[in-house]
């Protein structure tokens, strides 16, 4: 009855403690016999519960005397068993330069405050074997070879000098549009074409709404106002106004109207002379009566318009000026293509260094 019950009571006990976690240690190396000089890795394996702390060995250059640790991996984890056990593993690089049979101890890991050991291994370290019986038959190194041509090695090279042509055509366009104060594509306006005095009366009036001389703009107002002028007294009148000067142009005038209407055009045109060529700053009345002045001059030279006259052919206009926005695009176009020029001219340089050396 006694030992039945001892029986029972060792059965209870041993169910209810827990099982001692426990802990393997395995090392392997992927070659037991090198050359001088080459290396070779440890992998060592640890699996162990995954709530316990663990410490690897570590080697700051030496294995053992004769075998040296080149580099030590970062350790890779393996979670097992529902995240309840886990794998750690550890590569280690060596070489050895001393030819000899090497005796790898046990490596010793730390899992909480005991210590665990893995299986020895063993290491041949050989020489180059050489031929005694023959030793004056000594070769030195041989030169370094040249690899084989293959087209592969230039496509970049190809690609880049491909695009060169036209991203160099493309620069000098945008450097040309942006020297000339030019759009980068040119628009074009179909529109009918006005009798001279309404396409004259459309410009003032667009100069009058901007205002430019209010900025401190005098030279860009007159030379706006008197182009319009010019232009229209060359569509009204048939002349070349646009290349004439003040004088030439009131006295081809003169023939034609009345003495009062030329001495308004006179000082107009003489003030907008002494603006761009004198820097001569008008008050700002002067600037209004000028700006009257040359609807004045309009209205009173203008053809009368015949009622039976048939319509103007359509006129087609090149729009040559571009404004601020589109001289930022240029800029930055400019700055992107040569940067792109640069970098590929660089980088041709460097492939062609490294496929000729």
């Amino acid at each position: 009855m006694k030992k039945r019950l001892l029986v029972v009571l060792t059965y209870i006990t041993c169910f209810l403690m827990p099982v001692a976690a426990q802990v393997f240690v395995e090392a392997s190396i992927d070659s037991l016999e090198l050359l001088i000089g080459e290396q070779a890795h440890i992998t060592l394996q640890v699996t162990l519960d995954a709530d316990k702390r663990l410490q690897l060995p570590f080697y700051p250059d030496t294995l053992v005397r004769g075998v040296e640790v080149l580099d030590v991996a970062k350790p890779d984890t393996q979670y097992l068993n529902n995240n309840k056990r886990m794998l750690i593993q550890e590569v280690y690089t060596i070489t050895s330069f001393d030819s000899a049979l090497y005796y790898l101890p046990p490596m010793e890991v730390q899992v909480e405050d005991e210590t665990y050991k893995s299986n020895p291994l063993a290491l041949k370290v050989i020489t180059m074997p050489v031929d005694t019986l023959h030793p004056e038959q000594f070769f030195g190194p041989k030169d370094v070879m040249k690899p084989d041509f293959m087209w592969a090695d230039w496509y970049g090279i190809i690609a880049c000098i491909v695009l060169w042509a036209p991203a160099i055509f493309l620069l000098l366009y945008l450097i040309r549009r942006f020297r000339d104060n030019q759009p980068i594509i040119r628009k074009v306006k179909v529109e009918p074409k006005l009798p001279p005095h309404q396409e004259a009366m459309q410009e003032i009036e667009r100069i009058r709404n901007e205002k430019v001389w209010q900025h401190g703009l005098q030279k860009e107002y007159y030379t706006q106002l008197t182009d319009t002028l010019r232009t229209y007294i060359e569509r009204r009148f048939g002349f070349k106004a646009l290349e004439m000067t003040t004088d030439q142009i009131i006295e081809q005038l003169e023939s034609i109207h009345d003495a009062e209407a030329m001495r308004e055009l006179r000082s107009l045109l003489q003030t907008a002379d002494l603006v761009k060529f004198a820097k001569f700053i008008p008050m700002m009345n002067e600037n209004d009566a000028n700006l009257l002045n040359a609807v004045n001059f309009i209205n009173e030279t203008r053809e009368a318009e015949d009622p039976d006259a048939k319509p103007e052919p359509t006129e087609i206009t090149i729009v040559e000026k571009r404004p601020l926005r589109t001289k930022i695009i240029l800029g930055v176009g400019i700055a992107l293509v040569s940067i792109f020029l640069v970098g590929s001219l660089v980088y041709v340089g460097l492939e062609l260094y490294n496929n000729l050396v």
